[in-house]
């Protein structure tokens, strides 16, 4: 076994909580506080022109205040299968549209939902934490493969050790994504 063995293992645990930590930050992203925020239509696919097509691909999205976000068709008749998009999405905000225009109004969040939203918030990062401990697990188990197929124990030492101090670093960041999180959602 080589050095090289034992550095790709390691760039790939990194790569894998790396991706896990990508995913909590999507799913943070898509729980609402209270402020208008185009990411809180990610996700969300229109039916158009016979295919499912997300929705910043047929519309222009912008926030025109803090408790708004606008949507514009680039093609007027996909008003109504925009409108029927969010209505699936269960994003609970019901659209209003012109005929041009849809507005999303955001209302303001109760002491309770916001409570609701950090619970949800906590969630992901608790499923956050067992992606990362599911990755350092494979790794361990890989780096136990390398030492059977003749890495040197002091090597093997060294590896458990890296892919520890990896693994604590993401749940650091997940902790740190999550405080901001729940300060920006409990902000009135």
């Amino acid at each position: 076994m080589t050095d090289a063995d034992v550095k790709n293992l390691l760039t790939e645990t990194r790569s894998l909580m790396h991706k896990a930590l990508e995913h909590f930050e999507f799913e943070l992203s898509k729980i609402r506080a209270g402020r208008a925020s185009a990411g809180m239509l990610d996700g969300i696919e229109v039916e158009a022109y016979g295919a499912r097509t997300p929705l910043f691909q047929v519309g222009n999205v912008t926030t025109p205040d803090a408790r708004t976000l606008s949507i514009q068709p680039w093609d007027a008749t996909l008003v109504p299968a925009i409108e029927k998009a969010i209505m699936q999405a269960n994003i609970g905000i019901t659209p209003q549209n012109d005929g041009k225009v849809i507005r999303l109004n955001i209302p303001a969040l109760t002491e309770e939902r916001r409570k609701d939203l950090v619970k949800q918030a906590k969630h992901q990062a608790e499923a956050c934490r067992i992606s990362i401990r599911t990755v350092r697990k494979e790794a361990n188990e890989k780096a136990k493969k390398l030492k059977s197929d003749g890495l040197p124990e002091d090597a093997y030492k060294t590896c458990e050790t890296d892919i520890q101090n990896i693994t604590n670093d993401n749940t650091a960041k997940i902790e740190k994504h999550l405080e901001v999180k729940e300060k920006e959602i409990m902000t009135v």
